[in-house]
Protein backbone atom coordinates (compact mmCIF):
# COMPACT_ATOMS: atom_id res chain seq x y z
CA UNK A 1 0.00 0.00 0.00
CA UNK A 2 1.65 2.92 -0.72
CA UNK A 3 1.21 6.03 1.58
CA UNK A 4 1.40 9.82 1.22
CA UNK A 5 3.64 11.67 3.13
CA UNK A 6 2.79 15.13 4.09
CA UNK A 7 2.89 17.18 1.46
CA UNK A 8 5.97 15.87 0.16
CA UNK A 9 5.93 13.94 -3.30
CA UNK A 10 7.33 10.48 -1.18
CA UNK A 11 5.79 7.85 -1.53
CA UNK A 12 6.70 4.21 0.86
CA UNK A 13 5.98 1.28 -1.54
CA UNK A 14 7.28 -2.52 -0.62
CA UNK A 15 10.18 -1.29 1.58
CA UNK A 16 11.25 1.68 -1.31
CA UNK A 17 11.63 5.22 -0.56
CA UNK A 18 10.39 7.41 -3.82
CA UNK A 19 10.36 10.61 -4.72
CA UNK A 20 10.25 13.01 -7.42
CA UNK A 21 13.11 12.49 -9.78
CA UNK A 22 15.13 10.28 -7.98
CA UNK A 23 14.65 7.20 -6.54
CA UNK A 24 16.64 5.91 -3.32
CA UNK A 25 16.79 1.97 -2.47
CA UNK A 26 15.76 0.54 0.49
CA UNK A 27 19.31 -1.26 2.03
CA UNK A 28 20.07 -4.30 0.91
CA UNK A 29 19.18 -7.32 2.53
CA UNK A 30 21.95 -8.26 5.16
CA UNK A 31 23.53 -12.10 6.55
CA UNK A 32 24.63 -11.73 9.74
CA UNK A 33 26.94 -15.20 10.00
CA UNK A 34 28.23 -15.94 13.70
CA UNK A 35 31.19 -18.04 14.93
CA UNK A 36 32.13 -21.04 16.60
CA UNK A 37 30.87 -21.54 20.61
CA UNK A 38 28.26 -18.16 19.32
CA UNK A 39 24.80 -17.87 18.65
CA UNK A 40 22.76 -15.20 16.62
CA UNK A 41 22.89 -13.54 19.82
CA UNK A 42 26.75 -12.69 19.29
CA UNK A 43 25.32 -9.70 17.15
CA UNK A 44 23.01 -7.95 19.22
CA UNK A 45 24.67 -4.56 19.50
CA UNK A 46 25.47 -4.48 15.78
CA UNK A 47 21.71 -5.51 15.21
CA UNK A 48 20.57 -2.38 17.23
CA UNK A 49 22.66 -0.42 15.62
CA UNK A 50 21.78 -1.54 12.27
CA UNK A 51 18.08 -1.24 13.00
CA UNK A 52 17.95 2.72 13.05
CA UNK A 53 18.42 1.88 9.12
CA UNK A 54 15.84 -0.17 8.39
CA UNK A 55 18.32 -3.51 7.28
CA UNK A 56 16.18 -6.27 6.28
CA UNK A 57 18.13 -9.07 8.34
CA UNK A 58 19.03 -13.06 8.56
CA UNK A 59 21.06 -13.84 11.45
CA UNK A 60 20.71 -17.85 11.22
CA UNK A 61 21.59 -20.06 13.81
CA UNK A 62 24.16 -22.94 12.97
CA UNK A 63 24.72 -25.42 15.06
CA UNK A 64 28.41 -25.97 14.70
CA UNK A 65 27.94 -28.08 18.23
CA UNK A 66 31.43 -27.28 19.14
CA UNK A 67 33.28 -28.19 16.22
CA UNK A 68 32.34 -31.41 15.35
CA UNK A 69 30.21 -30.23 12.02
CA UNK A 70 32.33 -29.46 9.25
CA UNK A 71 32.19 -25.92 7.83
CA UNK A 72 30.73 -26.95 4.69
CA UNK A 73 27.87 -28.59 6.05
CA UNK A 74 27.12 -25.39 8.07
CA UNK A 75 27.38 -23.97 4.69
CA UNK A 76 25.03 -26.15 3.26
CA UNK A 77 22.66 -24.78 6.29
CA UNK A 78 23.60 -20.72 5.87
CA UNK A 79 22.53 -21.76 1.64
CA UNK A 80 19.08 -22.98 3.19
CA UNK A 81 18.06 -20.40 5.31
CA UNK A 82 19.13 -17.74 2.59
CA UNK A 83 17.22 -19.42 0.16
CA UNK A 84 14.02 -19.71 2.40
CA UNK A 85 14.27 -16.13 3.71
CA UNK A 86 14.87 -14.20 0.23
CA UNK A 87 14.80 -17.36 -2.70
CA UNK A 88 17.38 -17.30 -4.80
CA UNK A 89 17.63 -13.86 -6.90
CA UNK A 90 17.90 -11.56 -3.91
CA UNK A 91 21.25 -9.80 -3.80
CA UNK A 92 22.65 -9.59 -0.41
CA UNK A 93 25.42 -8.73 1.62
CA UNK A 94 26.97 -10.93 3.94
CA UNK A 95 29.55 -10.21 7.21
CA UNK A 96 30.71 -13.39 8.52
CA UNK A 97 31.94 -13.04 12.37
CA UNK A 98 35.48 -15.34 13.28
CA UNK A 99 34.77 -19.04 12.13
CA UNK A 100 31.07 -17.21 10.23
CA UNK A 101 33.27 -15.72 7.68
CA UNK A 102 35.23 -19.02 6.62
CA UNK A 103 31.72 -20.36 6.34
CA UNK A 104 30.50 -17.37 4.64
CA UNK A 105 33.04 -17.89 1.90
CA UNK A 106 32.18 -21.04 1.06
CA UNK A 107 28.66 -20.24 0.24
CA UNK A 108 30.15 -17.68 -1.94
CA UNK A 109 32.43 -19.41 -3.88
CA UNK A 110 31.55 -23.28 -3.48
CA UNK A 111 27.69 -22.87 -3.49
CA UNK A 112 26.75 -20.30 -6.16
CA UNK A 113 26.60 -17.39 -2.98
CA UNK A 114 29.20 -14.59 -5.24
CA UNK A 115 26.57 -14.36 -7.73
CA UNK A 116 24.28 -12.71 -5.69
CA UNK A 117 26.08 -11.03 -3.12
CA UNK A 118 27.19 -7.19 -3.69
CA UNK A 119 29.42 -6.89 -0.46
CA UNK A 120 31.61 -9.27 2.02
CA UNK A 121 33.20 -8.37 4.98
CA UNK A 122 35.14 -11.18 7.02
CA UNK A 123 35.85 -10.08 10.22
CA UNK A 124 38.19 -11.86 12.59
CA UNK A 125 38.10 -14.86 10.45
CA UNK A 126 40.82 -17.54 9.88
CA UNK A 127 40.78 -16.92 6.00
CA UNK A 128 44.28 -18.12 6.20
CA UNK A 129 44.17 -20.76 8.98
CA UNK A 130 44.72 -20.22 12.84
CA UNK A 131 47.32 -21.59 15.34
CA UNK A 132 44.44 -22.63 18.11
CA UNK A 133 43.50 -24.97 15.17
CA UNK A 134 46.63 -26.48 14.68
CA UNK A 135 46.57 -29.59 17.17
CA UNK A 136 43.07 -30.04 16.85
CA UNK A 137 42.53 -33.85 15.69
CA UNK A 138 40.00 -33.83 12.31
CA UNK A 139 38.82 -37.47 13.08
CA UNK A 140 37.29 -35.60 16.05
CA UNK A 141 36.16 -32.15 15.29
CA UNK A 142 35.88 -31.88 11.71
CA UNK A 143 34.95 -27.77 12.32
CA UNK A 144 37.96 -26.92 14.07
CA UNK A 145 40.52 -28.74 11.61
CA UNK A 146 39.00 -26.57 8.90
CA UNK A 147 40.76 -24.02 10.03
CA UNK A 148 44.18 -25.23 10.75
CA UNK A 149 46.91 -23.58 8.07
CA UNK A 150 46.77 -25.41 5.31
CA UNK A 151 43.66 -27.63 5.65
CA UNK A 152 42.58 -28.85 2.62
CA UNK A 153 39.74 -27.08 3.08
CA UNK A 154 41.26 -23.45 2.95
CA UNK A 155 43.82 -25.05 0.13
CA UNK A 156 40.83 -25.19 -2.11
CA UNK A 157 39.34 -21.82 -1.22
CA UNK A 158 42.66 -19.99 -1.23
CA UNK A 159 43.75 -22.16 -4.84
CA UNK A 160 40.90 -20.04 -6.71
CA UNK A 161 39.47 -17.14 -5.44
CA UNK A 162 37.94 -16.00 -8.92
CA UNK A 163 34.37 -16.05 -7.50
CA UNK A 164 35.21 -13.38 -5.37
CA UNK A 165 36.92 -10.96 -7.77
CA UNK A 166 33.33 -9.17 -8.37
CA UNK A 167 32.63 -8.83 -4.87
CA UNK A 168 33.31 -5.85 -2.72
CA UNK A 169 35.73 -7.65 0.27
CA UNK A 170 36.76 -6.33 2.96
CA UNK A 171 38.80 -8.17 5.89
CA UNK A 172 39.02 -6.49 9.08
CA UNK A 173 41.09 -8.14 11.88
CA UNK A 174 42.71 -7.07 15.25
CA UNK A 175 46.62 -7.68 15.36
CA UNK A 176 46.34 -8.81 18.76
CA UNK A 177 44.00 -11.82 18.31
CA UNK A 178 45.08 -14.37 20.59
CA UNK A 179 41.81 -16.36 18.77
CA UNK A 180 42.61 -16.47 15.02
CA UNK A 181 46.70 -16.00 15.91
CA UNK A 182 47.89 -14.40 14.56
CA UNK A 183 46.18 -11.69 13.83
CA UNK A 184 47.11 -9.71 10.85
CA UNK A 185 46.80 -13.60 8.69
CA UNK A 186 43.02 -13.22 8.98
CA UNK A 187 42.44 -11.85 6.04
CA UNK A 188 40.99 -12.91 2.65
CA UNK A 189 43.57 -12.86 -0.28
CA UNK A 190 41.19 -10.56 -2.46
CA UNK A 191 39.80 -6.90 -1.47
CA UNK A 192 40.34 -4.42 1.23
CA UNK A 193 42.38 -4.99 4.48
CA UNK A 194 41.75 -3.25 7.91
CA UNK A 195 43.12 -3.44 11.17
CA UNK A 196 40.74 -2.49 14.31
CA UNK A 197 42.41 -1.51 16.99
CA UNK A 198 40.94 -3.24 19.77
CA UNK A 199 42.50 -5.94 21.89
CA UNK A 200 40.82 -8.96 21.97
CA UNK A 201 39.31 -11.16 19.02
CA UNK A 202 35.37 -10.32 20.81
CA UNK A 203 36.32 -6.96 20.70
CA UNK A 204 35.67 -7.00 16.47
CA UNK A 205 31.95 -7.09 16.57
CA UNK A 206 31.46 -5.28 20.25
CA UNK A 207 33.61 -2.97 21.15
CA UNK A 208 31.96 0.62 19.57
CA UNK A 209 34.55 1.45 17.44
CA UNK A 210 35.09 -1.69 15.87
CA UNK A 211 30.67 -0.98 15.64
CA UNK A 212 31.26 2.02 13.92
CA UNK A 213 33.46 0.67 11.28
CA UNK A 214 31.15 -2.29 10.28
CA UNK A 215 28.12 0.31 10.16
CA UNK A 216 29.45 2.28 8.28
CA UNK A 217 30.72 0.18 5.68
CA UNK A 218 27.43 -1.81 5.54
CA UNK A 219 25.19 1.75 5.18
CA UNK A 220 27.56 2.66 1.66
CA UNK A 221 24.78 1.13 -0.98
Amino acid sequence: MSTLVDDLSTFTLSGEMMEVGTATQAPRPLVLVHGLFDTPLLFRRLVRRLDQHDFPLLVPHLPHRLGITSLRKLAAMLDRAIVDQWGTETVVDVLGFSMGGVISRIWLQELAGAKRTKRFLSVGSPQQGTFTAQWIPAFLFPGLADMKFGSPLLRQLNGDVSALQGLECTSYFCQWDLMVFPGWQAVLPVGDQQAIPVLTHQQLISDPLALDELVSKLICQ
